[in-house]
């Protein structure tokens, strides 16, 4: 897709080579941008050589962490013109507990509000100025079915701040327009990744399409998002879940 060629891309979350956010970088790198992937452990580096782009190891809670990240991409590839927002959900080493909401601890709740919201802010926060100043951007944010559409029993936090990307995702397409940034959000359902557990493989086999998806499916409607041709889509929330919101009985 030319419109994303040369363009400095960072997508987050990319340590896994059967997840998403290395499946995004992969069709970002494919369609010829100059792309530099994170996460938080040295894999990332793994994953970096097998797709001939640049790495970095960054932890995205932490603001200042996400401030040197933005200055090593500027130093080697130039400023970020396109953010795939994808980390969240677990971070390598720690462990993400499931409850009803009243029983979650404080500190349990700001860990998944950390992961889930807070990193996509962080980076989004890094990114918009220079946008801005440049009149061109893309923001692409990885949110989930789960929250904004539908929710599981145990998974309230995440479900909160799932979907608060999805407001995040509107307040900046509106704030942001004029300036030639685009925001917008994709929704993966069942998606079949290398942390996928026998559950969700059964459940993805339970949708309309009768199949979990893929990294790569994702990736097609992130990579759009984030072209030049997409330019007048902004604010847009892309559900990718093989029809399974749509039906009421799930087999």
């Amino acid at each position: 897709m030319p419109g994303v060629k040369d363009r400095v891309a960072l997508v987050t979350g990319a340590g896994s080579e059967g997840g998403i956010g290395f499946g995004i970088a992969r069709a970002l790198v494919m369609g010829g941008a100059k792309v530099c992937i994170t996460a938080t452990t040295a894999r990332i580096q793994t994953r970096a050589a097998e797709l001939g782009c640049m790495s970095h190891i960054a932890d995205l809670t932490d603001p200042e962490k996400v401030a040197a990240l933005f200055g090593a991409i500027n130093a080697q590839l130039g400023p970020v013109e396109i953010l795939v927002n994808n980390a969240g959900m677990v971070q390598t080493g720690k462990q993400a507990k499931r409850g009803h909401l009243a029983d979650w601890s404080d500190k349990d709740w700001a860990h998944h509000m950390a992961l889930n919201i807070n990193t996509t802010f962080h980076c989004c926060r890094a990114a918009l100025p220079g946008m801005a100043t440049r009149g061109y951007g893309r923001i692409v944010n990885i949110s989930s079915v789960t929250g904004p559409v539908v929710t599981i029993d145990g998974s309230s936090a995440y479900a909160t701040a799932k979907a608060a990307i999805t407001g995040m995702t509107r307040s900046i397409a509106l704030e942001y327009g004029r300036q030639g940034i685009t925001c917008n959000a994709v929704l993966p359902g069942w998606i079949a990744t290398a942390s996928s557990s026998p559950k969700e493989i059964r459940a993805g086999q339970k949708t309309p399409a009768g199949r979990p998806g893929t990294p790569d499916e994702v990736a097609a409607c992130a990579l759009f998002l984030a072209s030049q041709e997409a330019a007048y889509v902004t604010g847009a929330m892309l559900v990718v879940d093989g029809g399974n919101t749509l039906q009421e009985l799930k087999g």
